[in-house]
């Protein structure tokens, strides 16, 4: 699982996935979230915008996100 800090609450899902190189752009990451491909907190999530907050758990691709609040 890899920490990823964000530096204000609440980020948008998607911008999440681009920032962490999870995708190649934000179109994409809309793309493959409103194709429920993203887990949030163990459930399909597909609101490309869901504000995401520290503590949550975002899984893509294989790969597992765990947000932390910058401080």
């Amino acid at each position: 699982m890899r920490e990823v800090e964000i530096s204000s609450e609440p980020t948008e899902l998607y911008k999440i996935l681009k920032f962490e190189g999870l995708v190649a752009s934000g179109g994409e990451a809309k793309h493959v979230i409103a194709e429920g491909l993203v887990l949030l907190n163990g459930v399909v999530e597909t609101q490309k915008r869901k504000k995401i907050l520290a503590g949550d758990k975002i899984s893509f691709a294989g790969e597992e996100l765990n947000i932390t609040l910058k401080t």
